[in-house]
């Protein structure tokens, strides 16, 4: 069953009225209901790509938090072939915010790791949320550092509201797995991509997103904060998320042109989760052509182009 957003409630009211009179027909043949229903289907499709075609920064936050948005097992269940996961940190445990090992990518080895949110409350509880304690990123850390050993490009998927900021991750030293996560990045001998599938949250998505290239889904967001946090810090009213999602350029859209990400990836009208298939061949076909990029590039080139890659934002900027 799908679920609608607030913004969308003209388009739910609609293709409610559409499923009605497709139950009227399944009924009775006899009734003539296919021009009506044609005419209400142009009708909802008018009326949802004039919504998608205006969507606030703040709408957009809605669409990248929907819950029937694919997550990083869709993606890696799609993309990934012969995936084999590779669980711990070597040092303390095992953490399923982050999901990561060794597949192929239409043909091409390579190292996975992705931020997984949960689909059911059973599942979201397994993976908390997609926010990760610092043996999620430590985990990450000894994956990349695979990789490198055996020369594999390495993907990441980002979606995660943040690092999980509960008192054990502190205790275990949250920040420093963070900031040893976001060195790996750049350190890396080989190509890293990253493709932020939902929402790039803090520290808890630059620890997997610090790549030779970084593509959003169209309707993604990125940011240093949540709209709701900065809204508390900067107003002391969570009701104001709305104003600071627009004051903080947040979207794939305003990212692009400030030179923060490299491409965005398109959706159909509705958002990803409207066709799931067509969004995740999409994102397929945008990893693709960052990876080959570089194609043929030596070691010390790809750590040199990351580099200035981020060096240039801080001038930039």
């Amino acid at each position: 069953m799908r679920s609608y957003l607030d913004f969308e409630k003209p388009v739910a009211e609609l293709e409610a009225k559409l499923e009605e009179l497709r139950a009227v027909g399944a009924r009775d043949g006899a009734v003539a209901i296919s021009e009506e229903v044609g005419r209400l289907e142009a009708k909802a499709a008018q009326a949802l790509a004039e919504i998608y075609a205006n969507l606030t920064p703040w709408q957009k936050t809605q669409v990248a938090r929907h819950p029937q948005r694919p997550h990083f097992v869709d993606y890696c269940a799609r993309l990934i072939e012969e995936f084999t996961p590779l669980a711990g940190d070597r040092g303390f445990g095992e953490d399923a915010a982050i999901v990561g090992g060794m597949g192929r990518f239409r043909g091409r080895p390579v190292c996975v790791l992705g931020q997984e949110k949960g689909a059911t409350t059973e599942t979201r509880l397994r993976h908390n949320f997609g926010m990760a304690r610092p043996e999620g990123y430590r985990k990450a850390v000894r994956l990349m550092e695979l990789a490198d050993r055996f020369g594999l490009p390495v993907l990441a998927f980002v979606d995660t509201a943040g690092a999980f900021p509960g008192i054990e991750a502190e205790e275990r030293g949250q920040a420093e797995a963070i900031a040893r996560s976001t060195e790996a990045c750049l350190g890396l001998g080989v190509p890293n991509v990253a493709l932020v599938i939902g929402e790039g949250g803090s520290g808890g998505a630059i620890a997997l997103a610090t790549a030779n290239r970084v593509l959003m889904m169209e309707h993604a967001i990125y940011g240093v904060i949540s709209p709701e946090g900065a809204a508390s810090i900067l107003w002391r009213d969570q009701g104001r998320a709305p104003d600071a999602a627009t004051a903080m350029k947040i979207t794939a859209q305003d990212l692009m042109r400030l030179g923060i990400i490299d491409t965005i990836v398109p959706e159909a009208t509705g958002g990803a989760h409207r066709d799931r298939s067509g969004a995740i061949a999409a994102a397929g076909d945008a990893l693709a052509g960052a990876l080959a990029e570089f194609d043929g590039v030596g070691a010390d080139e790809i750590r040199d182009r990351r580099a200035r890659k981020f060096l240039e934002i801080g001038r930039r900027l």
